[in-house]
């Protein structure tokens, strides 16, 4: 069996094309702090969910999933050639809440107020 399939393969170049076109192509405000976390493509090549984070709260990730719908359409232009399909998949991007829920459990850790180490044997106290 292959070790990536080809819809990996399509994500990983979305995901590189995009990132580059963001960097040098876009100038919408709305993006500017927006970061793209990953690309999922489905089975049939049809469909690439494009996953990004911005700092800023409700009100930026709103703007920014406005200026991402925006440019859409530049956006399949510009990256249609570099994959070499027959058809370009829909575009979908969506808010990564991923980071929001790391930063949710690391303050539960913090709260917890463990000390690291204080209340635990040394190794070589042996």
């Amino acid at each position: 069996m292959k070790a990536f399939s080809r819809s990996d393969r399509v994500s990983s170049l979305i995901l590189k094309h995009l990132s580059l076109i963001l960097k040098k192509h876009i100038s919408d405000p709305r993006l500017e702090m927006a970061t793209l976390t990953g690309v999922k493509v489905s089975a049939d090549l049809k469909h690439a969910r494009i996953y990004f984070c911005i700092t800023g709260g409700e009100n930026k990730i709103k703007q920014a999933q406005e200026g991402f719908e925006s440019a859409i359409g530049f956006i399949r232009r510009a990256i249609a050639p570099e994959l070499g399909l027959r058809y370009m998949p829909k575009l979908t991007f969506i808010y990564d809440e991923s980071f929001d829920y790391g930063a949710r459990i690391e303050r539960v850790l913090s709260s917890l107020n463990i000390g690291h180490g204080e209340n635990h044997p040394s190794v070589d106290a042996e």
